[in-house]
């Protein structure tokens, strides 16, 4: 008895589940899981463009490299928030080109 409960609930779940799925979920769902995934890589993680001051020579400071790390994380943040924010509303074209752009700002290196 304990077992038919137990599968009426799970299908329950997973038929909720799927109703509320978006076009874009399972494509973001396997983007965070590779993500996740690439934590234990240190050279992994959301990328900017070079500065006009690297690109004349000048040296990071520690505190400037830190701010750019953070301001790529956010830029990251945001362009993933919309691809699941686009997803929920349906608005397949939406997340998946906010989903392209989160990707693009990621490196698995």
């Amino acid at each position: 008895m304990k077992v038919t409960a137990a599968l009426v609930i799970a299908g329950l779940l997973l038929s909720t589940a799927s109703v509320h799925a978006g076009p874009c979920s399972n494509a973001i769902a396997q983007f965070e899981q590779a993500v996740r995934e690439s934590a234990k890589n240190r050279l992994a993680g959301p990328t900017a463009s070079q500065t006009v001051g690297a690109q004349t020579g000048r040296q990071p400071t520690p505190d400037s490299v830190k701010r750019a790390e953070e301001s790529a994380r956010a830029t990251f943040d945001t362009a993933l928030a919309r691809a699941k924010s686009l997803d929920e509303q349906g608005d397949q074209a939406g997340c998946s080109q906010a989903l392209a752009d989160a990707e693009r700002m990621y490196s698995f290196r």
